[in-house]
């Protein structure tokens, strides 16, 4: 199910001109981005109403008891989803006219995840890469969804980030130490190739070197930690946000996303990063 919220404050003040007196005005609330939250079961989308263009908060709410994301591209030219599935049939990059757009990458099941992005009206298709459970992407299974975004002048500009993360060839960097609490995070690609930022908290006892052995297999059993979500799709130059809460503990940032050159994924190349909060 998918529920769009719109947040609008504007208050008119009520002129008496009897008397020549006036009621004071409220000061207006500054607009926010709707909220859109997609659902995502195993292995399956709920459908998507259309949604409002501008800059939108999508939230993934992951009902399956396997874990999902949610890639999401724009198709230009009027080519269809269909037309874009059979197209990725094939091996290489995803066609030209597929733009990627930012969308949630992977929250644990039962969990939600966000990313805060703008969207140009058009035709998109939202679609789950994750092979776990036989090395079959979900999308072959039959997850994903068409969904439009229509004309509106509505919404608002996104919200303030207070952390500011770099994604580059082949690496993630924050400007500010990262600490313990709810923070919206920033994104900047400064490279020449689309990234991902996928966040997962490691279990008490597990290292980075265990996820990384984790993300070369075919992934049949659970990672060694909790995935928290993160952004998919984040094209050069491209700004992205996304909401999480950290607590204290360790971390790893990666990303899996094809490289432009030789197609392994960007993790392969150094693309993950360990932290800790504290």
């Amino acid at each position: 199910m998918l529920i769009v919220k719109a947040f609008f404050g504007a208050t008119l003040g009520a002129f008496v001109i009897a008397g020549l007196s006036s009621h004071p005005t409220t000061a207006a609330k500054p607009a926010v981005p709707p909220v859109v939250t997609i659902t995502a079961r195993d292995y399956s989308y709920d459908p998507i109403p259309d949604i409002p263009a501008g800059v939108v908060d999508l939230r993934l709410n992951n009902l399956g008891k396997d874990v999902h994301h949610a890639a999401i591209f724009r198709l230009r030219g009027g080519h269809t989803a269909a037309q874009f599935l059979a197209a990725i049939k094939n091996p290489g990059p995803p066609p030209t006219w597929a733009v990627p757009t930012p969308g949630p990458n992977a929250p644990a099941p039962g969990e939600t995840s966000n990313a805060i992005a703008e969207f140009a009206p058009g035709s998109y298709i939202v679609m789950c890469f994750i092979d776990t459970n036989g090395g079959v992407p979900h999308f072959m299974k039959g997850m994903t969804r068409a969904f439009k975004v229509i004309p509106s002048s509505k919404g608002g500009p996104a919200p303030k980030a207070d952390l500011d993360l770099s994604l580059f060839d082949y690496g993630f960097k924050f400007r500010t130490p990262v600490t313990a609490g709810s923070h919206l995070i920033r994104l900047t690609n400064i490279s020449a190739q689309v990234h991902e930022v996928q966040i997962l908290q490691l279990a008490p006892g597990k290292t980075a070197k265990e996820l990384h052995d984790w993300l070369l297999t075919p992934m049949t059993t659970m990672p060694p930690g909790k995935p928290l979500g993160g952004v998919m799709n984040v094209a050069p130059g491209a700004h992205p946000e996304f909401r999480m809460t950290l607590t204290s503990g360790h971390y790893v940032a990666f990303c899996f996303v094809p490289d432009a050159k030789d197609g392994k994924p960007h993790f392969v190349h150094g693309m993950e990063w360990a932290f800790e909060v504290k």
